[in-house]
């Protein structure tokens, strides 16, 4: 048996994802579950967050032959927004079920942002079926977008494929802007045009299913189709907008890119190359080192060894430390 590990988590719209590990051994053990953590009045729901956590954490520590976890990070999507209650409650949970002493609370877009590039300035786009970027000069963190598929998410898989589709159905209608291409794919995929209302509208999952068009948009671009192209265009033109608005204006401007819609290829960071060196100039672009749980390991990491420097925020990086005292910046947590 070793002694005190650490936690890491990712809370996300697939369940959870969960690692044990120890200080200068890395991760030890790993687990997930496939149920996210439900959203209510409250916010994101500790109590559930817990029923699931609680018991992967001791098998995964038995596994690992770590004698508990000391420290632990989760990273949840939607904590900017939705997570009043876990702020409030989690802390004290887990020190009461788990012994944790050292707690940190990070927006996905944080754990994200560490998985990309680690603890060093920079921006990183977080894009799948959404989009949000974020920025840090490790003194505090901006966001920019990232306000879901009604009010922004502009570049996201979402939009790519609502514009994909809008330009399926002015082809259809013979309005201005269509293209049969994107009508053709359309169709192969949703069934006859007239009918996608009826299939789309009723769907709670409709941010998915418009996402799920925006590879079919990527095949149309690199074959050519020009509505295609100025679809991802405009996409990479909001994406780096979104950037150049967070990024720190000292030093030479690092932008991490980090999720599924980069799958794409070349047909989207072609363009998104070009909209960054116009916004950024002397940018330079790379791919993500890791995911959301690779940043949240990253952060435990770091903390267990006392070299966790990120910058605090109420909403993004909540850090409760030894005995529960809150603490304002990161930083300022010792052992």
């Amino acid at each position: 048996m070793t002694g005190p590990g650490f936690l890491a988590v990712d809370s996300g719209g697939s369940g959870l994802r969960v690692v044990v590990g120890a200080g200068g051994r890395g991760p030890l053990a790993r687990d997930a579950s496939g149920e996210p953590v439900r959203t209510g009045a409250r916010g994101l729901d500790p109590g559930h967050l817990m029923e699931q956590l609680v018991p992967m954490a001791r098998a995964l520590c038995a596994e690992a032959g770590v004698e508990g976890t000391a420290t632990a990070v989760v990273g949840a999507a939607g904590l900017a927004s939705l997570g009043d209650a876990l702020r409030a409650e989690l802390p004290g949970a887990l020190a009461r079920e788990l012994g944790v002493r050292r707690v940190v609370l990070a927006a996905d877009a944080v754990t994200a942002y560490v998985g990309a590039l680690g603890a060093r300035p920079g921006a990183v786009i977080a894009a799948g079926t959404g989009v949000i970027a974020v920025g840090t000069d490790l003194a505090g963190w901006r966001r920019a977008d990232g306000w879901g598929h009604l009010l922004g998410d502009c570049g996201g898989g979402a939009w790519i494929g609502r514009a994909g589709l809008d330009a399926a159905l002015r082809a259809h209608d013979g309005r201005e802007g269509g293209s049969a291409r994107l009508l053709a794919s359309a169709e192969d995929l949703f069934g006859p045009a007239a009918g996608l209302p009826g299939r789309l509208y009723p769907r709670t999952d409709r941010p998915a299913v418009l996402a799920s068009f925006a590879p079919r948009v990527g095949e149309c671009a690199a074959d050519g189709d020009p509505v295609a192209v100025a679809v991802l265009r405009a996409a990479a033109r909001h994406m780096a907008g979104s950037a150049a608005a967070v990024c720190p204006a000292a030093g030479e401007p690092v932008v991490g890119l980090t999720g599924g819609l980069f799958r794409m290829g070349a047909v989207l960071l072609g363009p998104l190359d070009e909209e960054l060196a116009e916004r950024l100039p002397g940018v330079r672009r790379i791919m993500a080192e890791g995911d959301p749980l690779h940043g949240a390991v990253r952060m435990a990491e770091d903390l267990t060894a006392g070299s966790f420097a990120l910058p605090g925020d109420e909403k993004m990086l909540y850090v409760a430390g030894p005995a529960d005292e809150d603490v304002t910046r990161a930083a300022d947590v010792r052992t």
